[in-house]
């Protein structure tokens, strides 16, 4: 019987998840039609265009477009999941098809009794920094509104994933520190290639620990704050720690008043794992990460803002001889940031997946994290 049951749920899911999917590819092509040579598609596109009407780019419901969105976006994402649900029939039995389908009729016709307005399509002054990675919430859902062109899931997060289509780059405003660095370098030119927007700060320059008025302007400018400065051993305490939380606090602080979130994507160590494994040259540079790995995570569990974690492998750089290239490290860390991970471990090793876990839950009680004495 808890067999049958566990069978039945788990047609069920899959059905629905699949099905959402299928919505969720064919809601990407009517994007992509936007700018199709084919007057047909470009009007289908358009059609698709009148829920951005409804929902706009300031999150705000226009209700003159109320009943356009239910003919035009309502009922076919409808028709399309219901259609892709009844495929199922072929290979699943009747009842778990006929679960899910009963579940999406009574879906519709709550959005029907509320004119289109449900739990990801309302007005919002400010979208929340906390978004799901694997189930769609109305933070993540709103970002397709502020940025149409990704974001793309409705309910279960797999067309995105597949897709790498998480994270908005194209247009939006860089800020890179540690632009003169190994990692921080590959990641302009990769940042400029996606057709992002990209200034740099440099430490000791723009900006010392304690001292960041000059900082204020460019951080001002930009949407998404990249931490890619550090030391190993000369005053790797402000450099890895201090200067980490400060920018990223005042960054947050200067953002609060934004539709969308400051976001900050801050370059961590496979170091916050494994420690200074007893090596006296590590001392300095393992306390300065996991100092600021600790605070990192009221970071990456804020509403404030869109925190990414980046743990790499060692990578070749002014440092020292890597594990790879930063060039390799940047492209990793960007596939698994266009598919939404706030945590990005980009690992040769596994040490930084194991990392995750030491991040996100394992440290409470650790001990006084004042900078250590030389």
């Amino acid at each position: 019987m808890i067999w049958d049951i566990a069978i039945f749920l788990l047609q069920a899911a899959l059905a629905f998840v699949a099905s959402t999917a299928l919505f969720d590819a064919l809601h990407w092509v009517l994007h992509k039609w936007e700018g199709s040579k084919i007057p047909l598609l470009r009007t289908f596109s358009s059609w698709h265009w009148v829920h951005h009407k409804f929902l706009g780019l300031d999150m705000q419901i226009n209700p003159a477009y109320a009943r356009a969105n239910i003919w035009f976006h309502i009922l076919p994402e409808y028709l399309t999941s219901m259609a892709g649900t009844l495929v199922f029939l072929l290979v699943f039995p009747w009842p778990p098809i006929a679960a899910v389908a009963a579940i999406r009729t009574v879906m519709l016709v709550m959005t029907l009794r509320e004119e289109g307005l449900d739990y990801n399509h309302m007005s919002m002054d400010r979208v929340g920094g906390q978004q799901g990675l694997l189930w769609v919430d109305n933070n993540y859902h709103a970002m397709h509104h502020v940025y149409p062109h990704n974001f793309f899931s409705s309910f279960a997060n797999v067309f995105d994933l597949i897709a790498g289509t998480s994270c908005q780059i194209e247009g939006r405003r860089f800020l890179v520190t540690g632009a003169g660095g190994a990692f921080g370098s590959a990641m302009v030119t990769a940042l400029t290639r996606l057709g992002a927007i990209v200034e740099t700060a440099k430490s000791g320059v723009d900006f010392t620990a304690g001292n960041y008025d000059a900082m204020r302007e460019k951080l001002a400018r930009a949407d998404v704050l990249v931490l890619a400065h550090g030391a190993k051993t000369e005053d790797c305490w402000n450099a890895n720690n201090v200067t980490f939380r400060d920018l990223t606090e005042l960054f947050t602080e200067l953002g609060k008043a934004r539709l969308t979130p400051p976001e900050v994507w801050a370059l961590g160590s496979e170091v916050e794992f494994h420690g200074d494994m007893g090596m006296d040259e590590l001392k300095a540079y393992s306390a300065s990460k996991r100092a600021y790995a600790l605070r990192a995570r009221d970071y990456y569990r804020s509403d404030a803002l869109i925190y990414r974690h980046i743990v790499p492998s060692s990578f070749t750089s002014a440092m020292g001889k890597g594990a790879m290239s930063a060039k390799t490290a940047v492209n990793m860390a960007l596939f698994f940031i266009r598919r939404g991970f706030r945590y990005v471990p980009v690992t040769l090793t596994g040490l930084a997946v194991l990392n995750y876990f030491r991040f996100r839950f394992f440290q409470k009680g650790q001990p006084d994290i004042s900078q250590p004495a030389e």
